[in-house]
């Protein structure tokens, strides 16, 4: 299949109250082989704010481990969630923050080169939701100053945000980059309600990687088809825009203990869809 499947880090690890969407420090490595076993063929890591240096991307030793594990069972790593930046945002801090952030980001990008990934997300949802003009600015600023270690790298920023479809391509023009592309969320858009086929025929090629998950409107993200997304009116715009990126399942999380079993039947979800508007 030309579609890579993969899983949000995380995902395979019994949650014990750390919630839906946490770094495994404990576990992380037992994850390429779990994900090898269900047929998976990637895993987004996870940059988060928690304990940051303690992430194996931080280190050189931890970039061997990764490099490692990758060698070993064939589960790439293409994405990069810089969920730090979603706690701790370019915009709403001092100055000298916004500059370490900066600089976070830089050595960021250098990891992910040096572990053969693609791309890096930056989430602007939630605490990192934009609000005013200002905020973008100093977002834009932010990514133009990292933009030349991101080409030499060649590595793409891919933003994912909560923005209504237009402003959003109204923001990736103004960045005026092909390194800043955006990440596409199938579980904030239904729980924000827009439509899914608005928003992928308007972001078009713009679109390199899509995060698979429900939410409820106005709610919380819940098991695949049993949310608002409209999975159908989702992959006919994929279809019509020709979509060629790869799919991370970030769905809601199913019965602790079981977390296998929940991501086979996400995958076969997920399967039927590209099979029927994809294949």
């Amino acid at each position: 299949m030309k579609y890579s499947i993969g899983i949000m880090q995380g995902r395979l690890t019994e949650p014990k109250e750390r919630g839906i969407q946490f770094f495994p420090f404990d576990t992380w490595e037992n994850e390429f082989a779990a994900a090898a076993e269900i047929g998976l063929n990637e895993i987004e890591f996870i940059f988060d704010f928690d304990n940051y240096v303690e992430n194996p991307l931080w280190s050189e030793e931890g970039i061997d481990k990764i490099n490692g594990l990758i060698q070993k069972t064939r589960i790439r790593v293409n994405h990069i969630c810089a969920d730090f930046f979603m706690r701790r945002p370019f915009f709403r801090v001092e100055e000298n923050i916004r500059q370490i952030n900066v600089e976070i980001l830089k050595k960021l990008i250098v990891s992910a080169k040096q572990i053969n990934a693609r791309n890096i997300e930056i989430p602007l949802v939630d605490n990192s939701s934009l609000k005013t003009d200002e905020e973008k600015k100093a977002l834009l600023r932010s990514l133009r100053e990292v933009l030349p270690i991101a080409q030499k790298c060649g590595i793409t920023l891919r933003l994912e945000t909560d923005l209504p479809p237009k402003n959003f391509l109204e923001l990736l023009n103004e960045c005026d980059s092909p390194l800043v592309r955006a990440n596409y969320d199938s579980g904030n858009s239904s729980g924000l309600g827009y439509d899914s086929y608005e928003e992928v025929t308007t972001l078009g090629s713009y679109i390199k990687n899509i995060h698979i998950k429900d939410r409820i409107f106005g709610g919380t993200t819940v098991a695949l088809g049993t949310g608002g997304a409209d999975f159908d009116r989702l992959f006919q715009a994929l279809k019509e825009i020709n979509y060629q990126g790869g799919f991370i399942l970030q769905a809601a999380r199913g019965q602790e203990g079981r977390e296998k079993e929940a991501v086979k039947n996400y995958m076969q979800f997920l399967l039927g869809y590209i099979k029927k508007y994809l294949a």
